[in-house]
């Protein structure tokens, strides 16, 4: 069952503040001093620096604020970035990276519950086999 504040759109600091709270997580530092948070050393969500594969179609300039989430397959990957009302992209860059892109700008698109959803599903896709089991039999899926 979900609260309230599953319904409102999130913002950056809900992704911190959910990748911190899944178990086992570490936080390291990229480069720009950027967090990459990671389970058993292994990044499952992380902010990236402006690079030139991800620019704004119209001006050319680097978007300054993605934010990276592993998924579990390539056909999650697909069916996320394939839908136009999704604000998730993908680059030629991450092709074969199972993973999706996210403008921070953008993230108010999705409401607190659904980013808590791609959080805990990014963590799962890298999370040790006992690691996912264990989480799993704690937070059994909605029916």
């Amino acid at each position: 069952m979900s609260d309230q504040s599953d319904l409102r759109p999130a913002v950056i600091e809900d992704v911190h503040e959910l990748a911190q709270a899944m178990p086992h997580v570490t936080v390291v530092f990229g480069s720009g001093e950027n967090p990459v948070y990671q389970v058993g050393g292994k990044s499952f969500v992380f902010f990236r620096n402006p690079r030139p594969d991800a620019v704004d179609p119209a001006t050319r300039e680097r978007y300054p604020d993605v934010i990276v989430f592993w998924v579990e397959s390539e056909a999650d990957k697909q069916a996320l970035v394939q839908d136009e009302a999704t604000p998730y992209f993908t680059t030629p860059h991450f092709n074969g990276h199972l993973s999706v892109l996210l403008r921070g700008s953008r993230i108010g698109e999705l409401t607190r519950g659904e980013l808590a959803e791609l959080v805990a599903d990014a963590w799962l896709s890298r999370a040790s086999a006992r690691r996912r089991s264990d989480w799993l039999r704690a937070h059994p899926p909605a029916r």
